[in-house]
């Protein structure tokens, strides 16, 4: 076969460094911005960026040569940069060093959709911790608790 056919959904998850509240409402929407421009310039498709103040969601499609850790890594140390230089007041942002990255069959793409549109209502009723290891749960990942955060 001469071409190679793929469609790489990820629901990936991560948060600021001690789960800070550091994406104020006024950098929020930039931030969201600035790391769906950071996917696509690691050949991939931003779908859905949402989060919280503390952590961050976001649903695309990856291109079949990059890995998620790469493009996780590019767009963490990038966007982390950009906030130094562009936000005063947020020279200490940070994101954790660690990161969740599930795989998305295309049937529940808008399911996942949904779930990451409707994050502060999910968060009136649990911490991101509670939600993270509910992801972690409900993927059948195996975890100790003492090395989940930072």
């Amino acid at each position: 076969m001469p071409q190679s056919y793929c469609n790489l959904l990820y629901h990936m998850v991560f948060s600021t460094k001690h789960r800070e509240p550091l994406i104020t409402p006024d950098i929020r929407e930039r931030v969201y911005s600035y790391l769906g421009g950071g996917i696509k310039g690691e050949k991939g498709i931003p779908i859905l960026i949402n989060g919280m103040e503390d952590h961050v969601h976001i649903l695309a499609a990856l291109h079949q040569d990059c890995s998620v850790s790469t493009v996780l890594r590019n767009i963490k140390a990038n966007s982390s940069k950009w906030i130094h230089r562009d936000f005063s007041g947020h020279d200490n942002f940070a994101w954790q060093s660690g990161y969740g990255a599930f795989t998305v069959s295309a049937s529940q793409k808008n399911s996942v959709s949904k779930y990451i549109e409707n994050q502060e209502e999910h968060h009136k009723t649990m911490t991101f911790k509670e939600e993270f290891i509910g992801l972690l749960k409900k993927h059948g990942i195996e975890y100790d608790e003492r090395y989940i955060w930072d």
